[in-house]
């Protein structure tokens, strides 16, 4: 391919030296645009102790990168992995969470702080030692404690470039991870860690992938929360890791699934869940010829009950995404005592990894907007053709008028689907709120002072906050459920994750001006019609992105509205003080759900059918304005002034039919 790139950076300089006119810009910025690319974000899921770091050193071949063993995961940071395409270093670049925040939530440590919350006094430790305990939250913001992290006080990120793996790992690691060790006095930094990216050098495998090990919720801060849900809702593919030991009856690992299902499918754009069992090689003692035996053995029932357990917890996600289960060894990819490599199935992964990027699509998708740039410029020369290009113009534009119609009839018939399935869901919420919301105001097995301390979290945090076990509840959607489960097989159908299928039951894809077909009556426009096929293909490609990104929001708009409604009582119950303060934090919770259920839940079904609209509005005005201006500006202007480019343009053509010929060059 980069032989035609290089034909296209000649063209681009040779229209620089051309008359600027409207044609001339609109040629340039084609050109500009075929360089689109968009990493792929792999998710990596799994409690501490599972083999997560060990996996990702493995798959990124950096044995020293992620610290393991000698310290343990924290539960907040989320840790990016992906290629440096600009510097032969290794790099890292350090986010932080806002000054403000971490005031916030020093606040709630210091007046809310539960007995069994392990995961706050992990933090306060990490960074203050034994003082968080004596000290004021005024006197724990004293910038004595972030001398070495002065990016903090400014928000501003921290970075670091080392010559090898090993000594980032060691300049980073109080960034990333928690110590074992509770003499340790060096002061840690994790818990103000909203993100870490690493960079490495000469990793083809990460040049279109990123590699994201993620917490198994959400957080309490919510700027680190907001990151979160982004990220989850970003992944097109998702590792669930777990010891194999412990894979079938992990519940972390499982509920991982449940805590993220919404945002990964409906709400995000995941096609792909692996469940990836490590620590195959752990077995008995056993002499080095019956190893390998014991642990293929196990290796294969391992996946058959994984598989099995996915299909019954999970039916609904077995439509919806490929699951796939692997048994992985990391020390036995590095030592090979009893295994081939591939036996350990770190090969088998990166090649699910080199899979997600199709080099022959970008190649292709590449090639022949080249190819459709140049015909342009070429069919531009040709004269004595003014007849036919206003008789095509006509033609594409009423061609296109019908086509949006068409399209507009498919989206509005969906439309009142959805506004069906949201009427059934507004006339069931009501009822079953109730009962929903009594056992999470009254949950099993906890005292009223621990519940007290969650509820006040809870309404200081818009209603979200972790149950007793770490699970996260969130009332704003216990409270929509019902309106989300009426339209979740419907939003399936419409915006599905998977490339096979197109968004709106196919609707965009069934868009088509048909101008391969007119080539057979005008043929002497046929290099400006092959320009408008590869402007259309683009145009499509284009909305499906814009499609999968605002489908997130649209779905999300459901649990928002519901938040919104709620802002009220969650203000009012968080000013409650004194004897007596949990139970009228549960009565003016319940209070306002049963004053507002009779328009809530209408007013977010309203909100989503705007939304929806909106999306169909711009779809059709991209639609319509892209081509419309394509269409002009290739067939009702002439401009000979243009560079010959048939030389390129028949270079180009080659590359094409190739490409297109051999759709497999592997």
């Amino acid at each position: 391919m980069w032989e035609v790139k290089d034909i296209m950076k000649v063209v681009q300089m040779k229209l620089q030296d051309e008359e600027k006119t409207e044609l001339n810009d609109f040629l340039k910025n084609k050109i500009s645009d075929l360089e689109t690319r968009k990493r792929k974000l792999v998710g990596v899921f799994g409690r501490t102790g599972a083999g997560k770091s060990s996996l990702i050193n493995a798959i990124v071949g950096e044995k020293n990168l992620l610290p393991s063993g000698s310290v343990c995961a924290c539960t907040s940071v989320m840790f990016k992995v992906e290629a440096n395409n600009d510097s032969k270093k290794y790099e890292a670049e350090i986010e932080f969470i806002k000054k403000e925040d971490w005031k916030e939530e020093l606040w709630f440590y210091k007046n809310l702080l539960d007995d069994d919350d392990d995961d706050a006094r992990e933090k306060l430790t990490a960074l203050y030692r034994e003082d968080w305990k004596s000290k004021s939250v005024e006197e724990l913001m004293d910038k004595k404690y972030f001398r070495e992290i002065p990016e903090f006080l400014t928000w501003n990120k921290k970075t670091f470039k080392c010559d090898s793996a090993k000594e980032l790992s060691d300049k980073i690691v109080k960034y990333i991870s928690a110590s074992n060790e509770e003499e340790d006095a060096v002061r840690q930094y994790w818990p103000l860690v909203e993100c870490v990216t690493v960079r490495l050098p000469n990793k083809d495998l990460l040049q279109h992938v990123t590699l994201v090990d993620l917490p198994g919720n959400g957080d309490r801060n919510k700027s680190r929360d907001e990151m979160w849900k982004k990220i989850v809702g970003s992944c097109s593919t998702v590792w669930i890791v777990a010891d194999i030991n412990r894979a079938v009856t992990e519940k972390e690992a499982w509920e991982i699934l449940q805590n993220a299902n919404s945002l990964m499918g409906n709400g995000g754009e995941c096609q792909q869940i692996h469940f990836i069992c490590t620590k195959s090689d752990n077995v008995d003692d056993q002499s080095g010829a019956a190893v390998r035996d014991v642990v293929l053995k196990r290796n294969q029932v391992a996946k058959r009950k994984v598989n099995a357990e996915f299909k019954k917890q999970y039916p609904q996600c077995s439509e919806q995404f490929s699951f796939e289960v692997f048994t992985v060894s990391c020390k036995e990819f590095h030592k090979s005592r009893h295994l081939q490599p591939d036996e350990t199935e770190i090969p088998k992964l990166r090649d699910v990894l080199q899979s997600l990027y199709n080099n022959h699509s970008e190649a292709l998708n590449y090639v022949s907007g080249a190819r459709g740039i140049l015909s342009l410029i070429q069919g531009t020369r040709c004269r004595g053709v003014a007849d036919s290009k206003m008789q095509a113009c006509r033609d594409l534009k009423e061609k296109m008028r019908h086509e949006l119609k068409v399209l507009q009839k498919a989206i509005d018939e969906i439309y009142r689907t959805f506004e069906q399935c949201l009427t059934e869901g507004v006339e069931e919420s009501p009822d079953s709120c109730k009962g929903h919301l009594k056992s999470l105001l009254h949950p099993p097995r906890e005292t009223g002072s621990g519940f007290h301390n969650r509820l006040k979290f809870a309404v200081m945090n818009n209603g979200v906050f972790n149950a007793k076990n770490g699970r996260k509840k969130n009332i704003n959607m216990t409270l929509s459920s019902k309106l989300t489960g009426s339209i979740d097989e419907e939003f399936r159908m419409t915006f599905p994750n998977e490339d096979k299928s197109g968004p709106f039951k196919d609707a965009i894809d069934s868009f088509s001006l048909d101008t391969e077909g007119m080539i057979k009556t005008y043929k002497d426009v046929d290099l400006q019609l092959h320009f408008l096929k590869t402007e259309e293909d683009k145009i499509k490609t284009k909305l499906k992105k814009i499609i999968r990104e605002d489908k997130k929001t649209v779905y999300s708009s459901l649990t928002v509205t519901i938040e919104e409604n709620m802002q009220k009582c969650y203000t009012d119950a968080a000013k409650i003080t004194g004897v007596g303060s949990l139970e009228n934090m549960r009565r003016t919770i319940t209070d306002h759900v049963h004053d507002k259920k009779d328009t809530m839940f209408q007013m977010a079904k309203e909100n989503m059918l705007k939304q929806l609209n909106e999306l169909r509005g711009k779809i059709l005005k991209n639609l319509e304005e892209t081509l419309m201006k394509s269409i002009e500006l290739s067939l009702e202007t002439d401009d000979c002034s243009f560079p010959d480019v048939s030389g390129e343009l028949d270079m180009v053509e080659t590359f094409y039919s190739h490409l297109e010929a051999n759709p497999n060059p592997n």
